[in-house]
């Protein structure tokens, strides 16, 4: 029997679906390869009430994902917004931001970043000057201790669906939990030791809020590889750029030392700053590109 569904978990191969008609079933992809995503709409046919396998995928409208040389880790499809997390403490990288930022650019995602555990004053402090260059990018920044005011998040939800990612030990997982208390999202102490959080979510999962908006829960990351996009999409997912990518003397130019770039001129006129332009040949080079 075939009913269609959404994909709210994703366990490696196995996957959760939410039935149309009601209920849920645990379902494989047909194959040795599997390219199902949560959020993902699909056709299933069921050997049991609660089993069955994936026949069919629909079309996404996005898709957001993270690859290198050798494989994929797909995070959301059909997802409306990107919310990067962030907190505090532990320590956050801005690289990997900027890395997330052009892979939901490039799927044309509205973007939001977190600050977590402003509870932590000293520390916020710090944390507000590493995000201020996003900030004034425009990318709207909510402050927060999802511990005691993760509702503060729930406007900008509002009618998306919406997948957060972000390094381990951000507070993800216990944002979730406050927003949806029956989540019962596994949540975990910090390593200080090592700076960095525990993977507390192992596997992704689709919450709905209400019957307009759903959250995406991600496992925490270290990196996040960009291997799929090319350099012109690199590129154009720098927003700041884009006023000046046909401005440069050379079509094919590389922002480096060719003459007349018009990236380098917006940098010596100050309206890019010089570090975003470091991350984007950080960012070309790590790819290969």
């Amino acid at each position: 029997m075939s009913q269609a569904g959404t994909v709210v978990a994703a366990f490696g191969r196995q996957y959760e679906i939410a039935l149309d008609g009601g209920g849920l079933a645990l379902c494989y992809p047909r194959g040795k390869k599997s390219h199902v995503a949560c959020g993902d709409r699909v056709t299933v046919e069921l050997s049991a009430p609660d089993h069955g396998v994936i026949a069919a995928v629909a079309p996404r409208s996005t898709l957001l994902y993270r690859s290198d040389a050798f494989r994929q880790k797909l995070f959301a499809a059909n997802a409306t917004q990107a919310i990067v997390v962030v907190a505090a403490e532990p320590s956050f990288s801005d690289e990997l931001i900027t890395r997330c930022i052009v892979a939901a650019e490039q799927q044309h995602l509205r973007v939001a970043i977190v600050l977590n555990k402003t509870d932590l004053a000293e520390k916020t402090e710090a944390a507000r000057r590493q995000l201020a260059p996003f900030r004034a990018l425009g990318y709207p920044v909510v402050e927060l201790s999802a511990r005691r005011d993760g509702a503060a998040l729930l406007p900008l939800l509002a009618g998306q669906c919406s997948v957060l990612v972000g390094q381990s030990g951000m507070g993800k997982s216990t944002l979730i939990n406050t927003l949806l208390p029956l989540a019962q999202a596994a949540v975990r102490e910090i390593s200080e030791a090592l700076d960095s959080g525990k993977h507390t979510t192992t596997h992704t999962r689709l919450y709905r809020l209400d019957a307009n908006s759903a959250l995406i829960d991600s496992p925490g990351m270290q990196e996040f590889g960009l291997a799929h996009l090319t350099r012109v999409e690199i590129e154009q997912g720098f927003r700041e750029f884009l006023p000046f990518l046909d401005k440069c003397r050379f079509r094919d130019c590389r922002h480096d030392r060719e003459p007349d770039c018009a990236l380098r001129a917006a940098i010596a006129a100050g309206s890019i700053a010089p570090r975003r332009l470091e991350q984007f040949h950080a960012l070309c080079a790590s790819c290969g590109k």
